[in-house]
């Protein structure tokens, strides 16, 4: 599947309009534009349930080149709401590709716009901040588009996680496996999933509208709070179910949304941030060992410093070494730790994988503690 020479349009809620070509379904896509760095990946990265209500700009030039794969994949489709794109490949070169990114994006109706120079695109929202935007190759009236843009809302106080959280819990993994880990579906990545059933855990996946009552039937030797799009502090229900697992003493993880949940869930607070983290090379230090990784990050807020500062039972473990954001914490009190990253990184990097195993030997040492 080829596309047709149509032309596109990208408005920004400031009024900066761009004007290109049509790839994916032609039609129209809204929300908070944000920009990712990875030059590897986009499959996974179109595919990832924290992106949900974000218009992506991929940094780098070339993208579908390698076109599509049936397991490089986060979730069962595709979740930004549009792309932009510099140079849109329209075949796909790898021998073992199971189709083109132009035939993926037409199948789950994705709208984007390409031949545009996302360079300068980029350098604008660095300096502006992240704001709303149109994509449109159906509706080229700029006056239209400016009405349309109106009525999307801001991702500050939205919630998204019910969008695309699973609705009935399932399970993942063998059921003979040694260790019973309950997952918090809030937009969970199929990676993390992969990345605790290789490290002998059995997992079972509770949606958004679990109870505390629901996960503890299950009986599970740990608890993973997902990842997931939107803002944590509109998600008041789960920051109190979060609280109540934590003070059961079951060892606790939590990656992006799931790290800033626990946080709020502690009385911290979160911010949002003016342009957020996307990418597949941001460098973190671990500050227990004192050393640097480099991490895959996708996330539009943060742990504030100052609240971390007024809570003692709060470490931080991580820190981000681009602009000294928190990365990381761990309960005092608790075997429960987060970061804002995530170790399961695909396409990669695998720097931060060993967070895995730490949630792993938590689980070991709690069940130790029982037993003796």
């Amino acid at each position: 599947m080829t596309r047709d020479n149509i032309p596109a349009v990208l408005l920004l809620a400031d009024g900066t309009v761009f004007h290109g070509k049509s790839c994916g379904v032609v039609g129209t896509a809204t929300g908070e534009i944000a920009f990712n760095t990875a030059m590897t990946g986009y499959q996974e990265v179109f595919t990832d349930p924290s992106y949900f209500g974000q218009v992506l700009v991929m940094a780098t030039s070339h993208i579908g080149n390698y076109g599509v794969h049936r397991d490089e994949i986060e979730s069962s489709s595709c979740k930004v709401s549009g792309i932009i794109i510099k140079k849109f490949s329209d075949i796909a070169s790898r021998t073992d590709s199971n189709g083109t990114l132009q035939e993926f994006l037409v199948r789950d109706r994705i709208a984007g716009i390409c031949d545009i120079d996302t360079r300068a695109l980029v350098r604008h929202i660095r300096k502006a901040g992240a704001m709303n935007c149109i994509i449109s190759s159906d509706d080229l009236d700029i006056a239209s588009l400016k009405k349309k843009l109106l009525q999307v809302p801001s991702m500050d106080g939205l919630e998204l996680s019910s969008k695309v959280a699973c609705q009935e819990a399932f399970e993942f993994g063998n059921p003979l496996a040694e260790h019973r880990v309950a997952v918090l579906d809030f937009g969970v990545k199929l990676n993390i999933l992969r990345c605790l059933a290789e490290r002998g855990c059995y997992l079972k996946v509770f949606p958004l509208q679990a109870t505390q009552e629901d996960i503890l039937a299950f009986q599970p030797d740990g608890i993973m709070y997902s990842n997931g799009p939107g803002d944590p502090s509109a998600m008041p229900a789960t920051i109190a179910l979060i609280r109540e697992l934590i003070k059961t003493g079951i060892p606790g993880f939590g990656i992006c949304l799931g790290h800033q949940l626990i946080g709020l869930s502690q009385g911290l607070q979160t911010v949002k941030m003016f342009n957020g983290h996307r990418g597949i090379n941001h460098p973190v230090k671990n500050l227990i060992t004192g050393k640097s990784e480099i991490t895959s990050q996708n996330h539009g807020f943060v742990i504030s410093h100052d609240s971390v500062k007024n809570n003692q039972d709060i470490e931080v473990t991580h820190q981000h070494l681009n602009d000294g954001t928190i990365a990381g914490i761990r309960l005092k009190s608790q075997p429960v730790f987060s970061v804002q990253y995530h170790p399961e990184a695909s396409a990669g990097p695998h720097d931060s994988r060993y967070l895995f195993d730490q949630f792993v030997e938590n689980i070991v040492k709690a069940k130790a503690s029982v037993t003796t």
